[in-house]
């Protein structure tokens, strides 16, 4: 198996550290590939480039190659791009290609970042590290067992070798120093962001946007993958039991599941059967990226009631169109939300339904709980993460950081 490669490379200063981004977990695909992690390797492909572009002249230079495979993914002229022929959606490929050509290939690198979990064993270069989440190691009987395996080997192996270790939320970084026996002061904290796409909008574009995606006029969401860890069998028992609290004549909106099918949809859709619930429970299934902002803006409310979360996206998503938020007080998902969600126990389906009722009674409790979820996500910010992400960089090669 040859590789081929696609160059896109701009002129290059003699001062230039060259920073390798292993993003071959990136796909632009329409599906549930292109959620969570993805979003993240994308984010930074596209700021950091423009982030060292913007730096003062007399500073010495970062200069980005990303490794990747998705044909889709078009890049600046700061950033090259070495396109593996190698077909990586499949895992095993993946894995080849990360533990045999990029080894080789980071002989060219200064700094090599793997932006998803693992970096090659043999590398010619320090590396940097992101841990999304250790779920895989904290709850291993919701992945299959090489997923599990190959996850919980390569994770270790990669941040004790590392130079350092970004964690998305402070409770990822104590997993990470817990979990895989890191020394604290090796673990930093880079909260993901939220894009500038996700904010309010006028009524009126929101309900003529809901109806052109066929949404109810009013409804309670969920948006998220569908597999264990989302809790959304639980999610389900707590709508039933709001149902029956509930007077008929003010029954609840329906719910609407959005997210792509894991391999946990079979038992969703049995428990939607048993209990009852097929007329008034909604799986529009995939939603595209653009049709993000417009669910979480229609939604009466948005329910993510998972019982772990490296930091939980959907919730500053939601927050940030104004939808008001409920979660639940496991691992990161406090430290998203802070003051402008309510927060239930994951095991809780009685405080769950309740906090349902609370939103649908209280209009002004919804309406405080909506402006201050849009304070809060006003601290997120994409291009802080990249910020953030290429001043360690500069701090791990030994350059000048930018004053501020």
């Amino acid at each position: 198996m040859g590789l081929c490669y696609n160059h896109a490379v701009t002129q290059q200063s003699i001062e230039s550290q060259r920073v390798g981004l292993n993003a071959h977990l990136l796909s632009l695909t329409q599906t549930y590939r292109g959620a969570g992690i993805n979003g993240y390797i994308l984010q930074l492909l596209r700021r950091l480039p423009a982030i060292e572009a913007n730096r003062p002249a007399d500073l010495d230079r970062l200069a980005y190659t990303a490794f990747l495979h998705d044909p889709a993914f078009t890049s600046s002229s700061t950033l090259a791009v070495r396109r593996s022929s190698w077909d990586t959606r499949s895992p095993w490929r993946r894995i080849l290609w990360e533990q045999t050509q990029l080894s080789e290939l980071s002989s060219e690198l200064d700094l090599l970042h793997g932006l998803a979990f693992a970096a090659p064993i043999a590398t010619h270069c320090p590396t940097v590290i992101t841990v999304h989440d250790l779920s895989f190691l904290r709850f291993p009987e919701a992945f299959r067992p090489f997923q599990r395996t190959y996850l919980t080997l390569a994770t270790k192996a990669s941040t004790r070798r590392a130079r350092r270790i970004i964690a998305v939320s402070e409770s990822t970084r104590q997993d990470v120093i817990a979990y895989c026996g890191i020394a604290p002061d090796k673990v930093v904290v880079i909260p993901n962001g939220v894009t500038e796409a996700f904010a309010p909008a006028p009524e009126a574009e929101v309900r003529a946007q809901a109806q052109r995606l066929g949404l109810p006029d009013r409804f309670i969401l969920y948006l998220g993958t569908l597999e264990p860890r989302k809790n959304l069998v639980r999610l389900l028992e707590a709508y039933a039991l709001l149902r029956r609290m509930r007077d008929p004549n003010q029954a609840p909106p329906p719910l609407v599941l959005a997210g792509g099918k894991g391999w946990y949809y079979d038992e969703i859709m049995a428990r939607v059967g048993e209990l009852g619930l097929e007329d008034v429970v909604i799986f529009p299934g995939y939603v595209p990226q653009e049709d993000l902002p417009w669910y979480y803006r229609a939604a009466a409310f948005f329910v993510y009631p998972s019982m772990f979360e490296g930091f939980g996206l959907p919730v500053l998503e939601a927050m940030a169109c104004g939808a008001p938020v409920i979660t639940t007080n496991a691992s990161s998902l406090p430290e998203v939300a802070g003051e402008a969600a309510l927060l239930v126990k994951p095991d809780d389906t009685e405080g769950l339904a309740a906090a349902m009722q609370r939103y649908l009674d209280d209009p002004e409790l919804t309406a405080t709980m909506r402006a201050a979820g849009i304070r809060q996500a006003a601290g997120y910010s994409w291009d802080h993460t990249a910020t953030a992400t290429a001043d360690l960089y500069r701090r791990e090669l030994g350059l000048r950081e930018p004053v501020i």
